[in-house]
């Protein structure tokens, strides 16, 4: 009940009937006139059925046009507005927030929707506001806790002890760093979410960095026997946050690695052009179909069940928020059993951004 007596009914709008009532009267005075012009002629040729006939013809146009315009200001451009607010909703942006297009006295069901729209937004943001929160107190609870037990096991891993006893040991060593790894990158996350961690921009040789990069695993790929390959230009300089575009090259090296094959293959490739520099991270491993690559970038999600271990599902929504903050891209191709193709687009430095930021080669 309370929902009827806010939307005003329109059974029977008056200013379309007021407007259709002028509409017909003028076309049936022209009408009249043109039919009583033959009358008195004492004849009514086909001009004259023509002559009305057209104008019903040229009314009907406009009454069509007319009528279009009504429809579309009143429902369809309103209704669009709605599906494009949703549709950034659905991406994770609860800042949205719909005008009424009438007073309370005069608001209709359009209106009424979008007012439940506006509170299931702010319902919305107050949860993901409240998740994160949640995420961020206890990341920073669990750090102390976890350290200690690490630095406890590292102490106890120098002690003599049988075989069973030094397998607890790593075992609690390994599962302390895990969840330390997870913790941290749950703090990182949070920050950028939040956008508390504004990004440095400053330009740099992106190939540079791509090589230091890689040589941090190259400990990493030898001791799984994977071939690397690098196919990079002398030079390529972008204007981003060094730091941050440092986690996205160690994220998709580091699932380049952990998800290949032994004995497979890790190619990193860049080209440019007079706007774009574009990097791509190869590799021969498991691949991804088509439902788990649509899901890669959420938070926590590890398509593949048997490899959960490897990570903890982080990684690439890090990556995915920092390019965006960067005015990045990144898009993947995969083949299961076949393997993955991560490439990141991002925007040239331009020669007035070099001559500020000088060429600072590595």
């Amino acid at each position: 009940m309370e929902k009827d007596q806010r939307i005003r009914k329109r059974i029977f709008p008056i200013s379309i009937f007021i407007l259709s009532l002028v509409f017909f009267a003028v076309i049936t005075t022209i009408q009249m006139k043109i039919i009583g012009k033959y009358i008195h002629a004492d004849e009514i040729s086909a001009v004259a059925v023509t002559g009305v006939f057209g104008f019903w013809f040229l009314g009907s146009v406009i009454f069509t046009f007319f009528t279009g315009w009504q429809v579309r200001k009143k429902y369809t451009e309103p209704l669009e507005e709605i599906a494009d607010a949703a549709r950034k909703v659905a991406e994770g942006d609860f800042s949205v927030y719909l005008r009424p297009r009438h007073t309370k006295d005069k608001a209709d069901c359009l209106d009424v929707l979008v007012q439940d729209f506006n509170k299931m937004v702010e319902e919305l943001g107050s949860t993901e506001t409240l998740k994160t929160d949640f995420f961020s107190n206890v990341s920073h609870e669990f750090k102390t806790p976890l350290s200690v037990i690490y630095s406890n096991a590292q102490i106890l891993q120098r002690q003599e002890m049988d075989e069973e006893q030094k397998d607890c040991v790593n075992n609690i060593a390994d599962a302390s760093r895990r969840m330390s790894s997870l913790i941290q990158n749950m703090l990182k996350l949070n920050k950028l979410e939040k956008q508390t961690i504004i990004p440095e921009v400053e330009v740099y040789d992106v190939c540079a960095q791509l090589c230091e990069c890689a040589v941090q695993f190259e400990e990493s790929w030898e001791k799984r026997n994977l071939e690397f390959d690098a196919d990079l230009e002398e030079h390529a300089y972008i204007l981003a946050d060094p730091g941050l575009m440092e986690l996205v090259w160690n994220n998709l090296l580091s699932n380049a690695i952990k998800y290949n094959r032994e004995g497979g293959s890790i190619t990193i490739s860049e080209t440019s052009d007079e706007q774009y520099v574009r990097v791509s991270v190869a590799d021969t491993g498991l691949g991804m179909n088509k439902n788990v690559m649509k899901h890669i970038f959420d938070k926590f999600y590890q398509g593949d069940e048997s490899h959960a271990t490897f990570g903890n599902g982080l990684g690439l929504a890090m990556v995915k928020r920092i390019l965006e903050l960067s005015d990045a891209s990144i898009t993947v191709e995969s083949t299961p059993d076949k393997g993955s193709v991560f490439t990141v687009v991002l925007e040239k430095a331009q020669k007035t951004n070099l001559e500020r930021g000088g060429e600072n080669e590595c």
